[in-house]
């Protein structure tokens, strides 16, 4: 057993400030002792009183920094790297014009293990641990994809998209093949090492009522995978959706209709939500992913996070990069503060700590591994460096107190405030 400590300032969600308030929402140690044994999370407390007790335990200190959790991405698209920051276009012309031609070069399996690769560097350069993540219609996506996380020891949950309509040829597969495909990668992946497996049909629009029966099928044979698509992101989609299932009441009606509502059910956007889909999301237990900087650069409209609070749905963060601007979830904490602001409501800096931990391991069910430092968990954590530019420097020597540090560091930070990043306990970037 490997036993280290780590010292700075620690900071982490216990709970949602929407629940018990923003006091009782987290933990915060001025000089703290984050201790990790064989990978998971032993002790966490004051320095001065841990410190006589750690014996010879070797302690890696961190100053003039602030270890928090790890951050949790609810929704990311791999295959879409190579085109984030392309111009000019919503939801529907954006797939056409960028994500479909991107997303063909996949069939190759090299390609494919580069850009994991590519991919997985700019999560961990970022300061995210966990990732929720669509590959693309071809199975050799998500195995390039599992095969460098798992080299990694990663906490990441993909799938293969399943799409046997209105898409290219090129792209898209059927019904019984992408059941047939689904399963063989779920026995493959699902629950090795640390790595789990999302049955993820792209949206209702691109999956016959068939193979969206056949997504479902795949859920109740293997109890404990994710659900992973799309939901209510533009209302032109929302229209194409009543055209297409002109007999189901609505577009989460849809999805519900072939039983992929549950626990471990993640559906990205979620911008145009009415009270019943809300309280039909509770009451399954399914989760959505607020994705700011996608959600403003298509033109999709506002989240709006009071409804879903109101209805009590989990909510995480997601960067939905290649539409997403940004790899970094305080990038994404900062397009949200403006979203709400556009709103009329504040979004506390605490409130955002949780969506970017605690929010999104909830969200993914994972509360019981990572999200926070209970004992017991997984040891993924984030050093960010409160020195990364002249400026955050210059900002944080003026703050009065450790919300307003927060908040500083969630509007002027991006990856060059990740010092370091740990995954199970162990160091998978530091910072040059």
């Amino acid at each position: 057993m490997t036993t280290t400590a780590y010292r700075a300032s620690i900071l982490h969600s216990v709970a949602d400030p929407a629940e018990v308030g923003v006091e009782q929402s987290y933990q915060y140690f001025e000089d703290g002792i984050l201790l990790v044994e064989d990978g998971k999370v032993a002790r966490l407390g004051h320095a001065a009183e841990l410190l006589p007790q750690l014996g010879g335990v070797e302690v890696v200190e961190y100053r003039d920094a602030l270890i928090t959790p790890g951050f949790i991405d609810t929704h990311i698209h791999y295959p879409q790297t190579g085109m984030i920051a392309s111009y000019g276009e919503q939801l529907l012309d954006w797939l056409n014009t960028y994500t479909f031609p991107t997303e063909k070069q996949f069939a190759d399996p090299a390609h494919a293990a580069d850009v994991a690769g590519i991919f997985l560097k700019e999560l961990l350069r970022n300061g995210t641990t966990t990732a929720l993540v669509f590959g693309s219609v071809h199975p050799q996506s998500v195995d390039a994809l599992f095969g460098a996380a798992e080299k990694l020891d990663l906490r990441l949950i993909a799938g293969k998209v399943m799409m046997d309509r209105n898409a290219p040829d090129y792209l898209t597969d059927t019904a019984e093949s992408s059941y047939r495909d689904s399963k063989a990668l779920i026995e493959r992946w699902h629950g090795k090492g640390r790595l789990l497996y999302a049955v993820t049909p792209r949206f209702a629009p691109t999956s016959t009522p068939e193979q969206l029966d056949a997504a479902g099928r795949l859920l109740r044979e293997h109890p404990g995978v994710y659900l992973h698509t799309h939901l209510s992101e533009n209302r032109k989609e929302i229209e194409w959706v009543k055209e297409l299932f002109p007999e189901r009441s609505g577009y989460l009606d849809v999805y519900d209709h072939h039983g992929l509502l549950g626990a471990r059910s993640v559906f990205a956007h979620g911008v145009h939500l009415c009270d019943g889909e809300c309280q039909r999301l509770a009451e399954t237990g399914s989760a959505v992913a607020f994705c700011p900087t996608s959600n403003l650069f298509l033109g999709s409209g506002l989240f709006d996070l009071a409804k879903l609070e109101k209805h009590k749905v989990k909510v995480g963060l997601g960067t939905d990069v290649g539409a997403g601007t940004s790899f970094s979830q305080l990038q994404s904490l900062n397009e949200a503060y403006k979203v709400m602001q556009l709103q009329g409501i504040k979004l506390d800096p605490f409130k955002s700590l949780y969506l970017a931990t605690l929010g999104g391991a909830r969200a993914l069910e994972l509360q019981d591994k990572v999200g926070s430092f209970a004992r017991g968990n997984e040891a993924d954590f984030v050093v960010l460096d409160y020195k990364a530019t002249p400026l955050l420097d210059y900002r944080l020597r003026q703050a009065k107190s450790l919300e307003e540090k927060l908040f500083a560091l969630i509007i002027l930070g991006d990856d060059r405030a990740v010092r370091a990043t740990y995954a199970h306990g162990r160091a998978v970037h530091q910072r040059g």
